[in-house]
């Protein structure tokens, strides 16, 4: 089994893609001290997240944390384990945002690895921009089928095969 983090305080968490458009890997990141944690996701997982927190942060007052200044990516980026499910909550009593992430797993019954992420709103503020920065760094999507558009064009589905270029 790979191994489960619990970050109460993490001084980075962010998201990025390593490769370019169309064979990009996603990530989640977070440090806390020494421990550096990059988790595998897809880049669904990414924008689902940011558009979650986006929402959830209407309702959670500014507590007045200082924001982020960087948050690109941090080497080494070496996946401790594939992203399964996500899950966020609030805790009212420490003010915070509660991020847990869960591995896939690969066999039915098994226990994957997780990862607890405990986040300031400035953080999740500062996540929520960064995880648009992300999407719109890749292959724009076809108005038709939804499909990425590789520079060349694709052949759209929706349009009898027809090759369809960005606009």
């Amino acid at each position: 089994m790979s191994a489960s983090f619990d970050l109460e305080q993490p001084d980075h968490f962010t998201a990025g893609a390593v490769g370019p458009p169309g064979q990009r890997v996603f990530y989640l990141q977070a440090r806390e001290g020494r421990t550096l944690v990059s988790l595998k996701s897809e880049k669904e997982q990414v924008r689902a997240l940011g558009e979650y927190l986006s929402t959830l942060l209407e309702r959670v007052p500014d507590a007045g944390d200082p924001r982020p200044t960087s948050l690109a990516l941090l080497e080494p980026v070496q996946e401790a384990w594939a992203v399964g499910t996500i899950g966020v909550g609030y805790d009212d009593a420490i003010r915070r945002v509660v991020v847990v992430l869960t591995g896939v797993v690969e066999e039915e019954g098994e226990e994957g690895p997780s990862a607890r992420f405990v986040l300031t709103r400035a953080q999740a503020v500062a996540f929520v921009e960064r995880a648009k920065e992300v999407m719109r760094g890749g292959r724009p999507i076809c108005p038709m089928c939804s499909g990425a558009i590789d520079p060349g064009g694709h052949a759209c589905p929706r349009s009898n095969g027809h090759v369809v270029s960005k606009a």
